[in-house]
C-alpha cells in the first residue's frame, strides 16, 4: 500500500506490514503487496531491511523479480558485492542474467575477477558473451555504459516486416521509441521513430522514410561528451558505433542521468578538495583518508604563505597595523577567485566555453575583476580613513584589494582553461587550491606595496 508523499517528496509505504508478512512467512500476502509497489519503492524497502530479512525476500521472489529491484536500486560500489554475497550464487547468476546487459555489467564490474568469472560461467553463453563485451570497454566511455538490447531493422525491409521485427524484439529491448536502421553489414544507416513507423503505409520501404542524418557516438568517446550530446539534442537514446560504422549498441537517457549525477558528484568533490564525496555512514577513518591528501598539499602551500610573510617581517614590525588587514585582503581575493573558477568550470562542463571563446572569457573576467576590484578598493579606502584616520594606509589597502581581486579573478578563470587544454579535469583546480594560491599572491601584492611605500605609512 503506497501512502501519500511527505514534505521531502519521499514515497512512503507500509514498511511495518511488509515486515510482518515476512516475519510470518506469509509469501502470498508479501508478494501481493510488495509486487504492487514501484520498483524504486521495492528497492528502497529491500535496501533498508536487515540481511536476515533480505534472505527471506530471496526465497519469496524469483530471480527475474529481483532483477527489477537491482536495476532500480542505488548502491555504493562496494555494496554490490555485499548484497550479492547474501544470495545463493546460482540465484545471483540467474538474477544478473535477467537484468539488462549494461546494468549487469555495471554490477559485475564492481566484483573481483574470480567472483565475476564465477557468475559468468553460470550464465548461458550468449548472455555471458554479451556482458563480457561490455566489460571489455574502458571505464567512463560510451562503450562501458551502452546496452546491446535495442531494435534494429534492415533498410531494405518494408514497414510491415519492420513491425513484425519490432513485436518480436520489443519485450527484450530497453527502449523502442527509436528504431535503428542498418545495412547488410549491420552498419548504421538511419533511424526512424516509433510514431513514424506506426503511421506509415505497410508496403513502404524503410529506407524511403528513415532519417539518414543520425547523431551517433563512438564506443571510445568519453561519457561526459555523450551526456552533453543527449542534453543538446534532447534524445531518449543515442546509437553507439565502431570506427567502421557497425552498430554496437545504444545509450539510453536513464544511464545518462546516472552519468550526470556521478560526474557532478565527482566535480563537487574535487572543488571541495576531497578525493571522493563522503557518505553520511562513512567511518571517520575512511573520511579522513579521502580528505587528507588535499589537506596535506594545502598545508605545504600554507607553509609557503607563512614563509612569504616572514620575508616582510621588517615591514610588519615597523607598521604593525598592516597585519590587521591581511585576512581581509586574502579572504576577498579568495572569494573572487572561487567565483571566477565556478564560472569557468561550469562553462567548460556545459560546453558554453569553446576554443574560440576562451579569450573572450578571459577578457570578460579581467574586466569584471578590474571593476569589482576598484569598487571594493574605494569602499575600503573610505572605511579605513573613517576608522583609523589613515588616508595613505587606506589607499594602500584599497590598491592591494583591487590588484588582488584582479589577479585572483584571472587565475580563477585561466587555470581551469589551461588544465582543460592539457586534458586534465578542470575540477582539479579546486576551490581550496585556488584560495591558497590567491592567499599567496594577495599577500605578495599587499606587503610588496607596503614595503615600497613604507616611508609614507604611519
Amino acid at each position: 500500500m503506497i501512502e501519500e508523499r511527505n514534505e521531502k517528496d519521499e514515497v512512503l509505504f507500509d514498511e511495518a506490514h511488509l515486515r510482518e508478512t515476512l516475519a510470518a512467512n506469509d509469501i502470498s500476502a508479501f508478494r501481493n503487496e510488495f509486487l504492487e509497489l514501484h520498483p524504486y519503492d521495492q528497492a528502497t524497502f529491500y535496501e533498508k531491511v536487515e540481511p536476515d530479512i533480505r534472505k527471506i525476500i530471496y526465497t519469496f521472489l524469483s530471480p527475474t523479480e529481483m532483477a527489477d529491484i537491482f536495476e532500480a536500486i542505488e548502491l555504493d560500489d562496494d555494496e554490490y558485492e555485499e548484497f550479492l554475497n547474501e544470495m545463493d550464487t546460482a540465484y545471483g547468476a540467474a538474477m544478473l542474467s535477467q537484468m539488462y546487459a549494461d546494468d549487469a555489467a555495471d554490477v559485475l564490474n564492481e566484483l573481483d575477477t574470480e567472483q565475476r568469472e564465477s557468475y559468468l560461467e553460470m550464465m548461458d553463453d550468449a548472455t555471458a558473451d554479451e556482458i563480457n563485451e561490455l566489460l571489455s570497454y574502458d571505464e567512463d566511455t560510451a562503450g562501458s555504459i551502452m546496452t546491446t538490447e535495442y531494435v534494429a531493422i534492415p533498410e531494405n525491409s518494408t514497414v510491415r516486416s519492420a513491425m513484425a521485427i519490432l513485436r518480436k524484439e520489443a519485450p527484450n529491448a530497453e527502449t523502442i521509441y527509436y528504431i535503428f536502421v542498418v545495412d547488410e553489414k549491420h552498419r548504421l544507416t538511419g533511424v526512424i521513430s516509433l510514431r513514424d513507423l506506426i503511421i506509415a503505409d505497410e508496403d513502404t520501404l524503410i529506407r524511403s522514410i528513415m532519417n539518414e542524418r543520425v547523431v551517433m557516438v563512438h564506443a571510445g568517446d568519453d561519457q561526459e561528451e555523450v551526456a552533453q550530446i543527449m542534453k543538446d539534442y534532447n534524445f531518449l537514446a543515442v546509437p553507439v558505433i565502431e570506427d567502421a560504422g557497425e552498430l554496437l549498441g545504444i545509450i539510453t537517457v536513464d544511464d545518462i542521468i546516472d552519468v550526470i549525477d556521478d560526474e557532478a558528484s565527482e566535480d563537487y568533490s574535487k572543488l571541495a578538495g576531497i578525493s571522493d564525496m563522503d557518505k553520511f555512514d562513512t567511518s571517520p577513518w575512511q573520511a579522513a583518508k579521502k580528505r587528507l591528501p588535499w589537506l596535506v598539499i594545502l598545508l605545504f602551500l600554507g607553509m609557503l604563505t607563512a614563509n612569504l610573510m616572514g620575508q616582510f617581517e621588517e615591514t610588519l614590525d615597523k607598521v604593525a597595523l598592516l597585519a590587521v588587514f591581511i585576512p581581509l585582503i586574502s579572504g576577498t581575493s579568495g572569494n573572487s577567485g572561487t567565483q571566477a573558477l565556478a564560472v569557468a568550470i561550469r562553462g567548460l562542463a556545459t560546453g558554453d566555453v569553446e576554443e574560440h571563446s576562451k579569450v573572450k572569457l578571459l577578457m570578460r573576467e579581467a574586466g569584471t575583476g578590474l571593476m569589482t576590484g576598484i569598487v571594493c578598493g574605494v569602499i575600503v579606502v573610505g572605511i579605513v580613513y573613517i576608522w583609523k584616520h589613515e588616508l595613505i594606509l587606506g589607499m594602500l589597502v584599497g590598491a592591494a584589494i583591487c590588484g588582488s581581486i584582479l589577479v585572483a579573478t584571472l587565475a580563477g578563470s585561466f587555470i581551469p582553461l589551461l588544465m582543460h587544454r592539457l586534458k586534465i579535469d578542470p575540477a582539479v583546480a579546486s576551490g581550496p587550491f585556488i584560495t591558497t594560491l590567491n592567499d599567496i599572491t594577495s599577500i605578495l601584492i599587499y606587503l610588496g606595496l607596503a614595503t615600497m611605500f613604507l616611508s609614507q605609512i604611519g
